[in-house]
């Protein structure tokens, strides 16, 4: 507990070193969701192929349909996702500029 106070206490010392490795940090994450935005681009095709399976049972259309509800709900969550990804690398952006500037 006394450790806590103390950290909070003082001031935080600037270290530009460990502000670009932040930065970087920051980078790899907005790189990886990206890479997720892209893996779910690789699941959607997979569900617009069994879209258009030409099931004809009352199972099969539902099956369907469902299917399609999910790729919308999946395309929904990719949009978001590389919007995310975008803000992030921005933000990365940002962190290496601010540790630049406190030189």
């Amino acid at each position: 507990m006394s450790g806590i106070l103390t950290q909070a206490g003082s001031p935080p010392v600037f270290d530009p070193q460990q502000c670009a490795s932040r930065g970087h940090e920051v980078q790899q994450l907005a790189w990886r969701m990206a890479a997720c935005a892209d893996r779910a681009d690789t699941v959607l095709a997979a569900l617009s192929r069994l879209q258009l399976e030409q099931w004809q049972s009352p199972a099969g259309r539902a099956y369907r349909t469902t299917i399609g509800l999910q790729a919308a709900s999946l395309r929904r969550a990719r949009e978001t996702l590389e919007e995310a990804s975008a803000l992030v690398l921005r933000h990365s952006r940002n962190v290496v500029a601010s540790g630049r500037a406190g030189f």
